[in-house]
């Protein structure tokens, strides 16, 4: 968002966009994808925690393997760096207006909002509802100097790793409940109606919520370490710093999962990424290997919700009823090509009009004023 003195805050334009945080979302997206369709939608999100798992082909195991070692809660974890970035991004752009701190809850309380329509009828994986939660707690930190947003990064994150090392009794179902649980998923899933799918999935919320709480101290600590690098300066226009930063972070990072400490880690592994993506998009090489992805993280919230109802449709009883019926190379074979179709989408829409449908939405409820929305307006 752009203010200019006492003028009526107004959204961030194109041209005051930083193009790299755009494409490391849309890279992050692919990440996301692939993990949602793989291991959420093509199969119970439960049954990655049994003890036998139905077999699998030797290249769809090779593919599940990069996928959980180089992939899995690392895309999240991106995500959530850029969530706490472009909040700071956006309180700082409207520090000369005195509308600046209702605005930003508003803008909180609508994705609030659309979290939960998101998470009860369309796709309970849902992560837009923890991540409006994790804002509201961190807002008030961006008030404060950035000695303290550090400080509270490092606190919370080390809540989330000691969770990890001591996991809080009683919080997960026992191994009965997810085996049956994971069963009448594959039934239902597969072969259900609408209302079907719906009231179970309804029914699976309660089994999911433990999975959100146990991470989201990261999300918040990774929030604010997002806000920290916006306000150090580390996002603009910095690309050698962030590539030595990137060589380190991802090497101690895969060093770290393959022996085991994964919680540390994937953070690691996901600051290694990030400083690496947007250090080589900020170089004028850099912008024409990867330019291709800025579309669609300027449109990741419409691509993100679009991918669960295309997603829906192709895995569950009231479409073509695929769940638990693929390998995972299928499943992710079909991820891709909804991946390359929403790249393709996206650049002919910012073409047109300045901002994704529902990204035009949330920017017309935050402001309570319909936002310009063809180029040309």
């Amino acid at each position: 968002m752009a203010c200019d003195g006492g003028a009526f805050p107004r959204p961030t334009g194109a041209q005051e966009r930083i193009d790299a945080i755009d494409v490391l979302r849309g890279i992050a997206l692919l990440g996301v994808l692939a993990i949602n369709v793989v291991m959420e939608f093509r199969v119970s999100i439960f049954e990655q925690f049994l003890a036998s798992k139905p077999p699998a082909s030797p290249l769809d195991d090779a593919i599940e393997t990069i996928l959980t070692l180089a992939v899995e809660l690392k895309a999240l974890a991106l995500f959530s760096l850029l969530f706490g970035a472009g909040l700071a991004i956006q309180f700082d752009r409207l520090a000369d207006s005195e509308r600046r701190t209702p605005l930003l809850v508003r803008r909180l309380a609508v994705l609030l909002a659309f979290g939960l329509i998101h998470l009860c009828l369309i796709w309970n994986g849902d992560i837009l509802t923890e991540y409006a939660l994790a804002g509201l707690i961190v807002l008030p930190f961006l008030f404060g100097p950035r000695w303290l947003l550090a400080v509270a990064a490092l606190a919370s994150l080390l809540l989330y790793l000691a969770m990890q090392a001591f996991p809080p009794a009683g919080l997960f179902p026992s191994t009965e409940t997810i085996t049956q649980h994971v069963a009448d998923a594959t039934r239902i899933y597969a072969t259900g109606g609408f209302l079907d799918v719906l009231a179970f999935r309804l029914r699976e919320i309660p089994l999911i919520a433990p999975l959100h709480a146990f991470i989201f101290p990261r999300t918040i600590g990774l929030f604010l370490l997002g806000a920290f690098a916006w306000r150090a300066g580390l996002l603009q226009n910095a690309p050698g710093r962030l590539l030595w930063i990137a060589a380190p972070c991802i090497g101690l990072g895969a060093a770290l999962i393959l022996a085991g400490t994964e919680a540390l880690g994937t953070i690691l592994l996901a600051l290694g990424y990030g400083a690496g993506i947007i250090g080589i998009a900020s170089l004028r090489s850099g912008k024409a290997l990867l330019g291709w992805a800025a579309p669609l993280g300027r449109m990741a919230f419409t691509n993100y919700l679009a991918q669960s109802l295309i997603f829906g449709w192709i895995f569950y009883g009231y479409g073509l009823g695929l769940f638990g019926r693929l390998g995972v190379a299928s499943a992710l074979a079909i991820g891709l090509a909804v991946y390359a179709g929403q790249v393709l989408f996206s650049a002919w829409w910012l073409r047109r009009y300045r901002y994704g449908p529902v990204e035009w939405l949330w920017r017309t409820l935050m402001y309570g004023a319909a936002q310009p929305m063809r180029q040309t307006a």
